[in-house]
């Protein structure tokens, strides 16, 4: 299964790297992107069924990750929200889960670990949608 991912990355060059690596390697699908605050949390609002993952930077053009983390913390528990920062220091990581992040990786030093979320993630998905219905109780 491919998830559906949103990317929130102000840098154009960093955005274009990560969506061509992480779709090469991991198993995403990226359906938008966007540079801000505002533009993310407004695509994320529009589009709430629509995606599986958000992969969120902290610094971008207008505002900041943490308020689109802010955003997602009303967002269905089969939907993941992750940070891919620069700024990897624990008072940031731990201000990221405590606005609800599920995880925490260093754009320089964590992609594997960031493939092998996504790679779990992925499989667990697919076996919910392989487990049968549950069959009703016959008397």
């Amino acid at each position: 299964m491919l998830l559906s991912t949103f990317l929130v990355e102000d840098k154009a060059e960093i955005r274009d790297t990560v969506v061509e690596a992480m779709e090469e390697i991991a198993p995403l699908r990226f359906i938008g992107h966007a540079a801000g605050e505002t533009a993310a949390r407004q695509w994320l609002r529009a589009c709430n069924d629509d995606w599986q993952l958000a992969i969120v930077d902290l610094f971008l053009t207008d505002g900041s990750g943490f308020g689109v983390l802010r955003d997602c913390q009303s967002r269905k528990p089969s939907q993941k929200v992750v940070v891919l920062t620069s700024y990897k220091h624990q008072n940031i990581t731990d201000r990221c889960l405590q606005l609800g992040a599920d995880k925490v990786f260093d754009k320089s030093a964590d992609l594997e670990e960031l493939v092998a979320f996504c790679k779990e993630y992925a499989a667990s998905l697919d076996g919910l949608l392989l487990q049968p219905a549950s069959a009703g109780t016959v008397h």
